[in-house]
């Protein structure tokens, strides 16, 4: 009989890092580039994912990613991830980010989305320990890790049946 390991809190995950946008961080727009946004976010939340699972884990998705308001010089962006649901060798960690004008003081949220990491040991087979969560987003984002973990199941064999129509012929003719 295998038990199951003890809950951690949603907290207990909780990684919060503040970046300042400087000028390199902009795009022609004056705001800051998406790429930057996703590697900064990645950096960030795989700490939330290996604070629960104590082992190296690779990006296998990104999903729900939502740029909702852009970020600008004289903003920073506090970025908060923390695991909102797992199962054996897969959990998803939930990121936002917040705005903050540091001439003004208003916050805002910016970006948000969920990120699917696995564990890279194919040996794991015990599940992870569930998270149990603390605040009122904390709770409704648990509550629908279920649905998201169904919509990613049925991406998967949709890419599956795209990619065995994707082919790595070289587009230029071989004259």
């Amino acid at each position: 009989m295998t038990t199951q390991p003890t809950p951690v809190s949603c907290n207990a995950t909780l990684i919060v890092t503040t970046h300042r946008v400087f000028q390199p961080d902009l795009n022609e727009h004056q705001t800051v580039f998406g790429g930057k946004i996703l590697s900064l976010v990645d950096d960030s939340a795989s700490v939330a994912a290996v604070r629960l699972t104590h082992k190296t884990v690779v990006t296998a998705s990104f999903d729900h990613v939502s740029f909702l308001r852009p970020f600008h010089l004289d903003d920073s962006m506090i970025l908060e991830a923390y695991v909102s649901g797992t199962g054996t060798r897969s959990l998803e960690v939930f990121v936002k980010i917040i705005g903050e004008n540091l001439t003004t003081g208003e916050r805002f949220v910016g970006f948000t989305c969920f990120i699917t990491y696995v564990i890279d040991d194919k040996s794991v087979t015990t599940p992870l320990p569930g998270v149990t969560p603390i605040t009122d987003e904390q709770r409704y984002l648990c509550r629908g890790y279920g649905q998201r973990t169904a919509q990613r199941k049925q991406r998967r064999q949709e890419q599956a049946a795209l990619n065995a129509h994707v082919t790595t012929n070289s587009p230029w003719p071989s004259n």
